[in-house]
């Protein structure tokens, strides 16, 4: 008898089709079914399940899971309801991921570094006017975070000649990357960013970290790129940031609501590019083998992948 992993989700029915069906081909011995296609039994029977931002109710349905895996890197909406549930969480470590987050930051980098805010203001008012010339040794870019994302990241940036430097939690080393840790060395390499890029999870210790007060430290005339969480950011110190022009730019790709309601003031400020969280999407065809290898490892020795430090949020 094939077991059954169901596949919790609240996404388009299409999407959810092709996760289906791309577990399916890698995981030929087993039934992958939708969590709605599930009797009482075959519910109770499920030992893992396969998720993207499961409803907790659903999830709840499942009472013997031993441990789940997110189809996501980031699983802070599972932490935060359902952290209290007894089974591991797994997200998804994915080469493919880095590399295209890699990509993005580099773009967005690029983005802020060649002017295109101010050169799209000037051709709003019909202007044409040359800005000077930056090179991108003289600009100082700030990566917070530097777990597997934030290394790709930074390794691209210092590829394409910028001054890269790194902050994290705990110390790491790069050889070509400047590493720093804790919450003074942060301090000072806020006044020394030109342009700041977060790719920090959301735990206790980020959440509303960029508030007033992390805005004053900010070298007067930086930028700030937002891929990591939107919690991170209070809204409205970051808005009294540009508009007293402590910062010069904002890049916003993650929210703490999403979608982003459509009266928030983040929309039309001229400030702030937004992006609706585009900035390293899962890829289905690089993700689904290695969730399939992981469930097979699982179900023929029994080992459960690396999880989640629920504790610290990653």
């Amino acid at each position: 008898m094939r077991s059954i992993i169901p596949f919790v989700h609240q996404l388009e029915d299409s999407e959810a089709a092709q996760w289906c069906d791309a577990l399916s081909e890698q995981l030929p011995e087993c039934d992958i079914r939708q969590f709605c296609q599930l009797n009482s039994d075959e519910k109770s029977g499920a030992t893992v399940a396969v998720v993207a931002n499961p409803s907790p109710g659903d999830v709840a349905q499942l009472p013997n899971l031993k441990w789940v895996h997110s189809v996501w890197a980031g699983v802070e909406g599972m932490l935060a309801s359902l952290a209290h549930m007894p089974f591991e969480i797994v997200r998804l470590t994915d080469p493919q991921l880095a590399q295209t987050m890699s990509e993005a930051v580099l773009a967005w980098v690029m983005y802020l570094h060649r002017d295109m805010p101010q050169y799209r203001q000037l051709q709003s008012a019909s202007q044409w006017r040359q800005l000077p010339y930056t090179d991108p040794g003289d600009r100082h870019i700030v990566l917070l975070g530097l777990g597997a994302l934030g290394q790709k990241s930074a390794l691209r940036l210092v590829d394409n000649g910028f001054r890269v430097s790194g902050w994290s939690r705990s110390a790491k080393h790069m050889e070509s990357v400047r590493c720093y840790s804790g919450e003074q060395q942060l301090s000072e390499l806020l006044s020394e960013a030109d342009i700041i890029v977060s790719l920090l999870p959301l735990t206790r210790d980020t959440e509303s970290l960029m508030d007033r007060q992390f805005f004053r430290q900010v070298k007067t005339g930086a930028a700030l790129i937002n891929f990591g969480r939107g919690a991170s950011v209070v809204e409205p110190d970051l808005l009294k940031a540009l508009d007293q022009g402590q910062l010069s730019h904002a890049v916003l790709d993650v929210f703490a609501q999403e979608p982003l309601p459509p009266e928030s003031p983040l929309w039309s400020h001229p400030g702030i590019t937004l992006l609706p969280h585009i900035s390293a999407p899962t890829s289905i065809a690089t993700a689904s083998p290695i969730v399939a290898a992981n469930i097979i490892r699982y179900l023929s020795q029994g080992i459960i992948p690396e999880s989640v430090d629920k504790s610290r949020g990653y």
